[in-house]
C-alpha cells in the first residue's frame, strides 16, 4: 500500500479512538480514557494490516481477546476507579478496536458513521434513560410491530406488479407504509420525549410531523375549551401544516429524486409564503409555554399502518383507472377528493406513477398541490367550526399565504423547466 494512503488510514483510526475516548473521559469512566481508546483503535488497524500482509488470520481475534483481558484485569485490580460496572465502557472499547480493523479494509464511510453514532449513544445517556421512562407498554408494542414490518416482513414481499394495470406491488406498498410510519414515528418519539409544557413552535412542528389533522383538531378544541388562546393555537396549526410540505419533500426525495426539479419550486414557494405569518406570530408570542398535551396516537400501530396500506392500494388502483380513462384530469380529481383527509396516499401514488414513467414531473407537482390545497380547505373547516371566529381569521390568512405560494411556485416551475 502507498505510504500516504496508509498514513491516512491510521489518522482516521486515531481520530475515531480520540472521539470515542474523549466522550468516555468526559463521563468520568476512568478505567479507560482518551489515550486508551486511541491506542486500541490503532491496535485494531495494525492487527488488520499485519493480518493482510503476513497472512496471520489469528492476530485480529488475538488482539481483541487481549483487549478484553486487559479491561477485565484493570477493573478487578481497582473496581473503585470506575463509576459503573464498566460494561458500557468495555463494549465501547471493543467496538473501537473493531472499527480500527474495518478502517484498514476500506470501510471508511461506514466506520466514521458508526463512530459518530457510538459517541452520540454514549453522550446522550441521560436523555435516552429519560425517553425510555416516557415509553408506555403500548408504545413499545407499536415500535416492535413497526420493526417487524420494516425489517422482517418487507424483505420477504415480492417486488412485482399484480392486479389491474399491474399497480399493486406488495414490496412497494410495504415500503411506503414503512416510510410514512417511520417519519411519523420519529416525530411522535420526539414529541413524547419533550412532553406537554413546551414552546408553541416545537409542538407545532413535531405535532405536524406526526399528524397535522390531529394537531389541528386538538388545538381547535383547546381554544373552544379556553385552555389555549386563539393566537397560540393558530400558530401551532399553521406550523403543523407547513411541516407537511417538508414531509412531502422528504418523501419525494426518497422515492423519486428525479421529480424534485419539478416539485421543489412549488413546495419552497408555498413554504416561504406560508412562513411569513407564523414567524411574525412567533415573535409576538416568544417564550409562551403551553400547559396542554397533544393527544396523538402512535403512528406505528399496526392498525394505523394497515389502514394506510389499504388506502394507498385503493388510491393507486383508482388513479390508474382514471388516468387510463380520462388522462391527467382523473388524477387531479382523485387528488381533490382524497386530499381532503389524507395527502400522503395520493402523493405517493403520483410519485410511483412518475417512477414508472407514466406521468411527468409537472403533473406530480400539480397533483400534490391540489391534494394539499384540498387538505387545507378541510382543516380550515375544522378550525372554523370548532376553534371559533378569531382563530379562523388568523388561520385563513396563513393558509391563504400558503395557497398563493403553491400557485406561484407551480407557475415558476413551469417557466423554469419548459
Amino acid at each position: 500500500m502507498d505510504p500516504l494512503a496508509a498514513l491516512r488510514i491510521y489518522l482516521i483510526s486515531l481520530g475515531i479512538g480520540l472521539l470515542i475516548g474523549l466522550e468516555r473521559e468526559r463521563s468520568h469512566a476512568q478505567a479507560a480514557g482518551v489515550r486508551t481508546y486511541a491506542l486500541v483503535a490503532l491496535l485494531g488497524t495494525t492487527a488488520a494490516a499485519i493480518t493482510q500482509y503476513a497472512t496471520t488470520p489469528w492476530l485480529i481475534p488475538a488482539s481483541l481477546i487481549s483487549v478484553i483481558a486487559i479491561a477485565i484485569v484493570s477493573y478487578l485490580r481497582d473496581p473503585q476507579r470506575a463509576t459503573d460496572p464498566g460494561y458500557t465502557s468495555v463494549i465501547a472499547l471493543l467496538l473501537c478496536h473493531l472499527l480500527g480493523v474495518l478502517v484498514w479494509y476500506g470501510q471508511t464511510e461506514m466506520v466514521v458513521a458508526l463512530a459518530i453514532a457510538t459517541t452520540l449513544v454514549l453522550y446522550f445517556k441521560p436523555e435516552l434513560h429519560e425517553f425510555s421512562d416516557h415509553v408506555s407498554r403500548a408504545d413499545m408494542l407499536s415500535i416492535l410491530q413497526f420493526a417487524a414490518v420494516a425489517f422482517m416482513l418487507l424483505p420477504l414481499l415480492p417486488d412485482q406488479g399484480y392486479g389491474p394495470w399491474q399497480v399493486i406491488n406488495p414490496f412497494r406498498m410495504g415500503l411506503m407504509v414503512a416510510l410514512i410510519s417511520g417519519l411519523s414515528l420519529a416525530g411522535y418519539a420526539v414529541l413524547k420525549w419533550f412532553g406537554g409544557q413546551r414552546a408553541l413552535a416545537l409542538v407545532g412542528l413535531l405535532g405536524g410531523s406526526v399528524s397535522s389533522t390531529a394537531t389541528t383538531l386538538a388545538f381547535s378544541r383547546h381554544v373552544r375549551a379556553g385552555t389555549v388562546t386563539a393566537q397560540s393555537a393558530a400558530l401551532v396549526v399553521l406550523l403543523a401544516n407547513l411541516t407537511v410540505l417538508v414531509r412531502l419533500g422528504l418523501i419525494a426525495a426518497a422515492i423519486a429524486p428525479a421529480v424534485l426539479s419539478s416539485l421543489i419550486p412549488t413546495l419552497l414557494c408555498a413554504l416561504a409564503a406560508g412562513s411569513v405569518l407564523p414567524l411574525l406570530a412567533h415573535r409576538r408570542l416568544k417564550g409562551t409555554q403551553i400547559t396542554v398535551t397533544l393527544d396523538v396516537r402512535n403512528p406505528a400501530e399496526l392498525r394505523t399502518a394497515l389502514t394506510f396500506a389499504l388506502m394507498f392500494t385503493g388510491v393507486m388502483v383508482l388513479v390508474a383507472w382514471l388516468n387510463e380513462a380520462v388522462g391527467d384530469a382523473g388524477l387531479y380529481a382523485v387528488a381533490l377528493v382524497s386530499g381532503l383527509t389524507y395527502v400522503d396516499a395520493i402523493s405517493l401514488s403520483a410519485l410511483q406513477m412518475f417512477r414508472g414513467e407514466r406521468i411527468e414531473g409537472s403533473v406530480v407537482a400539480a397533483t400534490i398541490a391540489i391534494a394539499y390545497a384540498s387538505n387545507l380547505a378541510f382543516k380550515f373547516g375544522v378550525v372554523a367550526s370548532i376553534g371559533g371566529r378569531q382563530m379562523a381569521l388568523i388561520v385563513a390568512k396563513g393558509f391563504g399565504g400558503v395557497l398563493a405560494g403553491l400557485v406561484i411556485g407551480y407557475g415558476l416551475g413551469l417557466v423554469i423547466w419548459t
